[in-house]
């Protein structure tokens, strides 16, 4: 959020803004906290909360055009009524540092799924890009993802290392996703999750939700939407069409799969699902459905 952006209105070269996601169709999105690898705990928190702060003014101003939602009811309460419903992330958990009571403030104001870290190791657990540091999760990693299951916040495994996902997978008793991210049996990337992880993702009753960002998709340069779909539809012949989603990762990343280049354009990607034979309520999993029922 801290992009000196006015959401409110349409801007001109930039991948989100609030009338973007109207003219996309999005009936729903997550808006991310994202706290950049680098910052000290301390400067990771006063992030998170001006975000969090500067978020909540931008939507005060926009009431005819969006609203918070905390629950799959919130998002259909919202459609009724012609608004885009807004939910809340953390990517990356700097910000809680070792202080439950920090995830329970946030948890408190609307976040709804934490990613456990971003492009480095952290207190938390090992990053695909890290060093190895914890083998996995650390041992307050650990009991954070306990705190998460009893507050009802998501445990996202985007950007964790193989051995974080499987140590996840053993800790958690509620379901877990993977917010943003593809398939490495299509493309051998470390963010990309190997077909086990995606598997074992979804016998826990999870989501995968599949990334538009080019390096997550092929070697290849300039690739389309078909790319993206081969992912979408690589993930549903692996976990099942009731495991599988959209995590685009718009404003996370600086270009998209081509024909892509902003949330207006989201539909795209599920008239391509319906020229691949996938029936109406299919799209409607893949695109949304899915990651509400965990809601």
């Amino acid at each position: 959020m801290l992009r000196h952006r006015d959401y409110t209105i349409d801007n001109p070269g930039v991948q989100v803004d609030f009338p973007k996601l109207a003219r996309g169709g999005v009936d729903a999105s997550f808006f991310a906290l994202y706290i950049p690898a680098d910052m000290g705990e301390d400067q990771a928190r006063n992030h998170a909360y001006a975000m969090l702060e500067e978020l909540e003014i931008q939507m005060a101003r926009a009431t005819d055009k969006v609203a918070f939602a905390r629950t799959a009811a919130d998002v259909a309460a919202n459609k009724e009524k012609g608004l885009v419903s807004i939910m809340l992330g953390l990517e990356n958990a700097s910000p809680i540092g070792h202080d439950i009571a920090v995830l329970e403030d946030l948890a408190a104001r609307g976040v709804r799924y934490v990613t456990l870290t971003h492009s480095e190791d952290n207190q938390i657990c090992d990053s695909c890009t890290g060093r190895g540091k914890w083998g996995g999760l650390s041992p307050f990693g650990r009991d954070l993802v306990k705190e998460m299951n009893r507050l009802g916040v998501l445990v996202d495994v985007a950007h964790c290392a193989d051995s974080t996902v499987r140590e996840v997978l053993e800790v958690s008793e509620s379901p877990v996703v993977c917010t943003h991210g593809c398939c490495r049996a299509l493309h051998n990337h470390p963010r990309n999750l190997p077909d086990d992880l995606l598997k074992a993702i979804a016998f826990r009753g999870g989501v995968v939700g599949m990334s538009i960002y080019p390096d997550f998709l092929t070697d290849l340069p300039n690739p389309g939407v078909g790319k993206v779909v081969d992912h979408i539809e690589h993930a549903i012949d692996v976990c099942g069409i009731d495991h599988v989603g959209l995590g685009t990762d718009y404003d996370g990343i600086d270009y998209t799969a081509s024909g892509l280049e902003d949330v207006s354009k989201f539909q795209i990607i599920l008239d391509v699902l319906h020229g691949r034979g996938y029936t109406q309520n299919e799209v409607d999993k893949v695109a949304g459905q899915n990651f509400l029922n965990l809601l």
